[in-house]
């Protein structure tokens, strides 16, 4: 389905009974014709927090909780974030016997219109642990040259290092766009590699390329993965994204060569 037959960027009534139908599912593959022949394309998952999650349990006495979705990459579908906003605010007035029911409910709805196995934990209000981000910051460099959209062509090689290095960077600086609203998108950017060392100030430059793209999350992540991937050649190569909050969701996206680099959980920044 098209993202502009969406509820993104509409005005729109918040639901006050239950609406699975209100999901809108959004092709993957669309976005992925340029990078179909990128090996480990979809090797990864896609975390949401919903921070907008409450139901009514037997005696119609509220409950809340956070709520974090795993989404496969290889899902047909992702599902639209406004749409899933509205889904979750549908359970607020309805009656589940247990947290079983409420999750199972839950991951049923998701599962059938992504086309994937969805799942579904809740944690407690005050239960999310807050990390500090890993590897080595890129921030403070200075690039060379400059793009006011993706750019792969910034990338470079250390020229003066053939050997190969395994080592774990990070920016804060990403920026995008929502394809639909406009509406900017933060966040911090991780990618860890095994190969001839990476130019950081190429990289820096490339990920701030992104500032005006338009782009959801995970697309992002894929085609920064991809490009990384066939300029860079890379022995192994992950790509995580952790993007801050809007409108009660926030989305980490994460692709690797290797399952082993994918985190069992995702990483939590205070900035999210």
């Amino acid at each position: 389905m098209s993202v502009e037959k969406s509820l993104l960027g509409k005005e729109t009534d918040y639901p006050t009974t239950y609406q699975p139908n209100i999901l809108f599912p959004i092709l993957r593959a669309t976005a992925r014709q340029n990078y179909q022949h990128v090996p480990h394309i979809e090797h990864g998952v896609d975390w949401w927090h919903v921070f907008e999650l409450s139901w009514l349990n037997t005696n119609n006495f509220p409950q809340v909780a956070i709520g974090r979705l795993t989404i496969p990459a290889t899902s047909i579908y992702l599902i639209e974030s406004k749409s899933l906003k509205l889904y979750f605010n549908s359970l607020n007035f309805t009656s589940f016997d247990s947290q079983d029911h409420l999750i199972q409910t839950v991951q049923d709805d998701l599962s059938k219109v992504a086309q994937a196995q969805i799942h579904l934990d809740l944690i407690d209000v005050n239960g999310l642990h807050v990390d500090q981000p890993s590897g080595q910051c890129i921030d403070h460099l200075t690039p060379s040259k400059h793009a006011l959209s993706p750019d792969p062509s910034l990338l470079s090689l250390a020229s003066d290092e053939q050997e190969i290095v395994e080592e774990q960077l990070h920016c804060n600086l990403l920026r995008s766009n929502c394809p639909v609203t406009g509406q900017p998108d933060w966040g911090t950017l991780f990618i860890r590699y095994r190969g001839q060392k990476i130019n950081h100030a190429s990289l820096l430059a490339y990920i701030i390329s992104f500032r005006e793209h338009n782009g959801f999350h995970e697309q992002c992540v894929e085609q920064i993965f991809a490009e990384v991937w066939q300029v860079l050649k890379p022995e192994q190569l992950m790509v995580y994204a952790a993007y801050t909050r809007r409108g009660g969701l926030d989305i980490n996206p994460c692709r690797s060569s290797h399952w082993a680099w994918i985190p069992t959980i995702p990483l939590r920044l205070a900035r999210q």
